[in-house]
């Protein structure tokens, strides 16, 4: 007689453990999907991306949810659905820089930072070729080399200032004190106002004054604000200059900016 043949319990058959694979494989995917798309809740910003006006920075845009900076659309629209642009796509694109400007002389420089607001006269060169200053019975002036750039034109303007006078303070007393990112308003002859940004703030020993670094043309609109510094001493006056760089990036026209 032969032996009788023995069923396999129905959770060893091979069909189950397919099954049971599937199954496993379907939850997986199911779940790391959900996990996926569970993101921060609406309105919430990212520890440290916050401007002081309150709304998220460009950088924190990503985690913003509906907040400012991000796209606020729920889902889609008759458009199609949003598509979801990293930070620094959401970031707005630099304004395009001015257009140098034609001649014309300066008539003043305004420094809103420094409460500066003072009237510029022209400046030339003494017979060892060496930039003048403006004259020390009025140290409320400026002066602008007017063989230089005039105020938005392509190049590098040059403009001096005397950091005190014997009676006290003069005009560019503060001009260490600015930051970059400061404004500095030349207003023209022609009602034109040339703006520029200031970019660094150095000091040089006159002994190694750097000449093409600071006259230099960059081949655009540039400005220096050039004043002493550095330690003083009553024979030879101060031992250094201190220089703001700055370049053009705005033209305010009598009834606006552009």
């Amino acid at each position: 007689m032969a032996p009788r043949r023995r069923t396999r319990p129905w959770y060893r058959t091979r069909a189950y453990r397919l099954t049971r694979t599937l199954v496993v494989i379907v939850a997986l995917v199911v779940g790391g999907v959900w996990w996926a798309g569970d993101g921060e809740p609406a309105g919430t910003v990212a520890s440290g991306a916050v401007r002081d006006d309150g709304a998220a920075s460009p950088a924190a845009a990503g985690t913003a949810g509906a907040g400012h900076g991000a796209d606020a659309r729920p889902g889609g629209d008759a458009r199609g659905p949003r598509r979801h642009r990293s930070p620094a796509a959401r970031r707005a694109r630099p304004a395009s820089p001015p257009k140098p400007l034609p001649h014309s002389r300066a008539a003043s420089l305004r420094i809103p930072s420094l409460g500066l607001d003072a009237p510029v006269i022209g400046l030339r060169l003494d017979r060892g070729r060496r930039l003048t200053a403006p004259p020390v019975n009025d140290p409320k002036l400026v002066g602008w080399y007017t063989d230089g750039p005039t105020p938005g034109e392509r190049g590098t303007a040059l403009v001096v200032g005397h950091r005190d006078t014997r009676t006290g303070p003069a005009v560019f007393a503060p001009l260490e004190r600015i930051r970059p990112g400061a404004l500095v308003e030349a207003r023209r002859v022609d009602g034109r106002t040339a703006v520029y940004t200031v970019d660094a703030v150095r000091t040089y020993a006159k002994a190694h004054f750097p000449d093409q670094e600071v006259y230099g043309d960059r081949g655009r609109p540039e400005l220096r604000l050039i004043t002493c510094g550095g330690a003083y001493d009553r024979k030879a006056g101060y031992a250094a200059n201190v220089i703001a760089f700055a370049h053009l990036t705005a033209i305010r026209e009598r009834s606006g900016v552009r």
